[in-house]
């Protein structure tokens, strides 16, 4: 039960952003899990990465969220602890939007973000959430 909740808290999906990955993963072919992670680069430090995998890897935290399997890999996750991500459909924008409580800045485009000094590791040494070689 302990790992259960210990994962659950990393990230949360609203029913909104659930029926639309259940949605896109219908269509595709070969994927089983959505993957939510954080990529090195973009204007503010980090940027998110949100894709479909075809399952996890060694390490990931998987956990299952209004009827979608989510995976996060374990660099990903600290920066992504306490996250939501929706999905918005207004007239002024569209697409998925991630509350990240961790963001303490993020740049125009609203899709990369910067987190407090002292709080990130180093990316050299750990590499980055997405697969990348920095």
């Amino acid at each position: 039960m302990e790992l259960q909740e210990r994962t659950e808290s990393i990230v949360s999906l609203t029913p909104a952003a659930a029926e639309k990955i259940r949605g896109l993963m219908a269509t595709e072919t070969d994927v089983s899990v959505l993957r939510v992670a954080i990529e090195g680069g973009c204007c503010s430090g980090f940027q998110y990465g949100l894709g479909f995998d075809r399952g996890a890897q060694e390490g990931d935290f998987e956990f299952e969220l209004e009827g979608v399997k989510v995976v996060v890999d374990p660099f990903s996750a600290p920066y992504l602890k306490g996250s939501t991500v929706d999905y918005l459909e207004t007239i002024q924008e569209s697409g998925f939007k991630i509350d990240n409580p961790n963001a303490v800045a993020s740049c125009g485009c609203g899709h990369s973000f910067q987190v407090a000094e002292g709080e990130a590791p180093d990316a050299d040494a750990h590499g980055c959430g997405s697969g990348c070689s920095h």
